[in-house]
């Protein structure tokens, strides 16, 4: 056996085993975390960001009791990417899925890709997503269901397509698919097991990660009765508008009469909910010791019979859902952590979904997984100006394998490119509409721009190349649970993930079945070595 390959072994493994119990200790105060996701909500659709036609008084308390962010951006224009974004810390250029499609082959996040909530695993906390998922058919065995990514409990819709109705036949819960009763409205029950897993771990005084990915206000309009008719009452005008939306397979997606109505409707349901949240924070005496957020997956959305223009869902912002224009990727972000964010604060710092992640890692006191994207926001959240900057963000949606547009925003400069056509250049600072196209007048700032648009991505496919993934997989014989993070080089392996990152990589060809697992290092990383190279370290 190779000598050099033998000492640089034993040196990373002696490295790995030298952790001490004040290194591995857990922060003394963990505070949980309920991090709720709406769908398709515009930045203009809450009245603590200008909506004048309705009020959402409880989730201004948000803002007014914490932090409101004015410059924040979601991980994608449409659903699928933007989550996955969300779960990975990777932008849009690196992240794999970039764009909607097949829940059951393109749209699941791989067993091994660290995800927000196996960060919290490694803390301690325990874990629960309720509504939406969006990345898989979350009763199916293996990658698409939420349990095989860090979450104790799911419970929710079944399918992305399946939560365009309020009305499904069927309810999923811990990967069994419960029926339901025709009529149920089954917002009302995910939300009510959110809270009851909320006073579930303030109970068992154990901290909590609280993810509620609600699917309001996206596609059917579809509201409780009296709400509905409370709205109708408000906007007659609109009473022979017919929303008509689709939800499959085979579920039934009611039509909505007024969908102005069902979307006002929606809206005040769900700032009911969030105000019936922070009610139960009080009520368990733990207010103080949580960390509340609220984001949405991306812009303002023209289905369903909902109209952005008549609610102004964009707040002026020109584009919507499925473009990179503001409009469509600029997302409301409020935080609220009483006696740790600054009251009725605002917040102009530059940051997106690829951000929570590495936030997280420091609010819980857990390493940074190496090669993310995203830089922690809680200097910002603490009121500490020692804020990390990015140089740039950068996002690609696709239709279909290749991108169908891209942005880049990099201080107040915005550029933006449509598949085929040239690149567009906007001063937001001066033109936070983007009406004014100056590409034309900025060619040194558009050769920028355009060479970002080239390395900030990786060609689809192509995104698995990192230390955490199988290419550079160092497996331990023996779980080391005295241990929550084993540091790799560049990466983190969490002891929870090696089996089945180590069965993953052996469906890849990673492994020779007669002679072990192959490995080596190179300049700290641990680069993939194919099949015919050694040496060899077995099991």
């Amino acid at each position: 056996m190779n000598q050099a390959f033998v000492v640089a072994a034993v040196a990373l493994l002696s490295a790995v085993t030298a952790i001490t119990p004040a290194e591995a200790a857990k922060p003394a105060t963990r505070p949980n975390v309920i991090f709720i996701l709406a769908d398709d909500l515009g930045y203009g659709d809450l009245s603590c960001y200008g909506q004048n036609k309705l009020a959402t008084p409880n989730i201004d308390r948000l803002a007014a009791e914490g932090m409101r962010f004015t410059d924040h951006y979601s991980g994608n224009t449409v659903c699928s990417p933007s989550r996955a974004v969300l779960m990975t810390g990777l932008h849009p250029g690196h992240c794999a899925i970039r764009g909607n499609g097949s829940e059951q082959t393109t749209i699941r996040l791989e067993l091994d890709d660290f995800v927000l909530p196996e960060l919290f695993k490694a803390a301690g906390y325990t874990t629960g997503a309720f509504g939406k998922w969006g990345l898989g058919v979350t009763s199916s065995e293996g990658r698409g269901n939420p349990l095989a990514h860090g979450f104790d409990e799911f419970y929710g819709w079944k399918s992305q397509t399946i939560a365009h109705t309020y009305y499904p036949s069927s309810v999923v819960h811990n990967g069994t698919e419960l029926p339901l009763e025709k009529g149920t409205y089954v917002h009302d029950l995910i939300m009510d097991r959110a809270r009851n897993f909320i006073r579930r771990a303030a109970e068992a005084k154990t901290p909590f990660f609280c993810y509620v990915p609600t699917a309001v206000p996206h596609a059917a309009m579809h509201a409780p009765k009296a709400l509905h008719e409370k709205w109708r009452k408000k906007f007659p005008q609109f009473d022979t508008k017919i929303g008509k939306y689709g939800a499959g397979p085979g579920e039934v997606c009611p039509d909505v009469v007024n969908p102005i109505a069902g979307f006002a409707a929606m809206m005040e349901h769900l700032d009911n909910e969030v105000g019936a949240i922070l009610d139960l924070l009080a009520e368990l005496g733990i207010d103080e010791n949580t960390l509340v957020m609220f984001a949405s997956d991306n812009g303002a959305h023209l289905e369903g019979g909902h109209d952005p223009r008549f609610w102004n869902s964009t707040g002026g912002l020109r584009g919507h859902k499925r473009d990179m224009h503001e409009g469509g990727i600029r997302s409301p972000l409020l935080a609220r952590w009483p006696g740790t964010i600054k009251a009725g604060s605002t917040s102009d710092h530059l940051s997106a979904f690829w951000d929570v992640l590495p936030t997280m890692a420091e609010l819980t006191g857990q390493p940074t997984p190496a090669n993310i994207d995203g830089i922690s926001f809680l200097p910002t959240l603490r009121g500490n100006p020692d804020q990390p900057q990015h140089d740039y963000l950068y996002w690609e949606f696709h239709k279909g394998p290749k991108p169908f547009s891209r942005a880049v925003r990099r201080s107040q400069w915005k550029a933006y490119q449509e598949r085929g056509k040239p690149l567009e250049l906007y001063d937001l600072e001066a033109d936070p509409f983007e009406e004014h196209d100056l590409a034309g007048d900025k060619p040194e700032l558009v050769g920028r721009m355009e060479a970002i648009l080239v390395e900030a991505r990786r060609p689809q496919g192509d995104q698995h190349d990192g230390p955490l993934f199988c290419s550079t997989l160092l497996r331990f014989t023996r779980r080391r649970k005295d241990h929550p993070v084993v540091d790799v080089g560049e990466g983190h392996l969490h002891p929870d993930r090696l089996e089945r990152q180590r069965a993953r990589c052996i469906g890849h060809g990673r492994q020779h079945p007669a002679v072990g697992l192959r490995w080596g290092i190179t300049g700290g990383r641990l680069p993939h070595v194919p099949l015919d190279a050694g040496p060899v370290l077995r099991d």
